[in-house]
């Protein structure tokens, strides 16, 4: 299982940032209007005229994370810290994704953990890290690998934990409609990954807020 996350870790970033021919606004907005009509209703009619132009501009803020680079958010490294090598911790970090199978969002948050050894990076890049990934078609699974090999790449620190936690529309309103049910991912590496007292550390400080 680890090698088939890595392997996604891998290529997925490569993949998602590669240079592709986008449409024009007018034909996004000719393939909503396509869309409007597959659904059985008509994008002529008065509530419906301008939602082509409005889906549009929503996809530009949705997916906007195609156009930012991780490592941009995570250039700058903060080396005087005191000594401090012990965790760092940022939990419950909210975010939104679609679903690249149907397109259908999930939500929830993130938990991202490290232990630093050149320097830190400031708390809020953590949160724009995870918004940077979430604004694209995603799975879950292949995000949380995305986030841990973003820090591991920038920071080379000792170890690094991501948790996880979403619920899928594509489970809740479609499908087997088990609204409610949550899905968990991890990644660990260095420390992390080769100590279980580490991972039993991270998921304490998680769910109860103390080592």
């Amino acid at each position: 299982m680890d090698d088939v996350v890595k392997s996604l870790s891998q290529r997925l970033p490569s993949a998602a940032d590669k240079r592709i021919t986008r449409p024009t606004r007018e034909e996004a907005e000719a393939a909503v209007r396509t869309l409007i009509l597959w659904a059985g209703d008509d994008p002529r009619r008065e509530g419906l005229k301008d939602t082509p132009k409005r889906v549009a501009k929503a996809f530009k803020e949705l997916y906007s994370g195609y156009q930012d680079d991780p490592r941009d958010v995570l250039d700058k490294i903060f080396k005087e810290v005191e000594g401090y090598d012990d965790i760092v911790l940022v939990r419950d970090i909210p975010f939104y994704s679609h679903c690249e199978h149907h397109m259908v969002p999930f939500h929830g948050v993130a938990h991202i953990g490290y232990y630093p050894t050149k320097g830190v990076v400031g708390l809020s890049k953590l949160a724009r890290l995870v918004e940077v990934y979430a604004r694209r078609l995603q799975t879950q699974e292949t995000m949380t690998a995305q986030i841990a090999q973003a820090l591991e790449d920038a920071l080379t620190p000792r170890g690094v934990a991501v948790l996880i936690e979403a619920e899928h529309m594509c489970m809740s309103m479609r499908g087997v409609h088990k609204a409610g049910a949550v899905t968990l991912t991890s990644q660990f590496s260095g420390v992390f990954k080769d100590n279980p007292a580490e991972q039993a550390r991270f998921m304490s400080m998680v769910r109860h807020g103390k080592a």
